[in-house]
């Protein structure tokens, strides 16, 4: 009969033992993976569109949070690891991508009483100016986003995970997340902000970049 107290034994080293293999394993796909900022490579870089995910937040009359994306949409980074007070990224967002899980309601954003995507089809975001470094990987930047025809700064906070070479496309690619705050009003979206729906957006952006090839 086999002792219980002795398979609970090994099934816990085996289950230790996986993930130290699978912390390798990821080690092995991705061996020069570097999280330090400074050891990354600068450079031009392009947004890969695979990886990239673009969320938007806004309260719903005290609700809920109601959440959105864009689909849609592009992006070019100049990156100096050494100074990165020097980097610089502009996103161009096709405005007509909008999606909220309601195929029908995602076209009345589209139309003139919110997104007019008719008369302004893009929103264009740009970074101006550094504004401070948080900790070694996180930085604080600002930036003017135009929207309906309107400009007004945004400050963004960047995280990023690191870089190295990826297996897959073989190309050297940098990730990291950034989050901002606004509100809408600002821009002249300021559709049933005096009924409860909120003014204040949250943005949330998940990306991947990789290093700008030659034509």
């Amino acid at each position: 009969m086999i002792n219980k107290p002795f398979v609970k034994c090994r099934t816990l080293a085996l289950a230790v033992v996986s993930v130290a293999a699978l912390a390798g394993c990821d080690r092995l796909i991705t061996p020069d993976f570097n999280t330090e900022v400074a050891e990354l490579r600068g450079g031009a870089y392009t947004l890969d569109k695979t990886h990239a995910s673009l969320l938007w937040k806004i309260n719903h009359l005290g609700f809920s949070s109601y959440i959105g994306r864009f689909n849609d949409f592009d992006a070019t980074l100049d990156f100096d690891p050494e100074n990165v007070e020097n980097s610089s990224l502009e996103v161009i967002i096709n405005t007509e991508s909008i999606d909220v899980n309601n195929p029908e309601f995602a076209e009345d954003l589209r139309g003139e009483d919110w997104f007019n995507v008719a008369a302004f089809p893009q929103a264009i975001y740009r970074t101006t100016r550094f504004v401070e470094a948080v900790d070694e990987d996180t930085f604080v930047f600002e930036g003017d986003l135009t929207l309906l025809g309107n400009t007004a700064p945004v400050t963004m906070t960047v995280d990023f995970n690191g870089g190295g070479r990826n297996f897959l496309t073989r190309r050297y690619t940098l990730g990291f997340e950034a989050s901002a705050e606004f509100q809408r009003s600002d821009f002249g979206l300021d559709n049933m902000v005096t009924f409860g729906v909120g003014d204040d957006i949250e943005l949330e952006v998940h990306v991947e970049f990789q290093e700008a090839q030659d034509e």
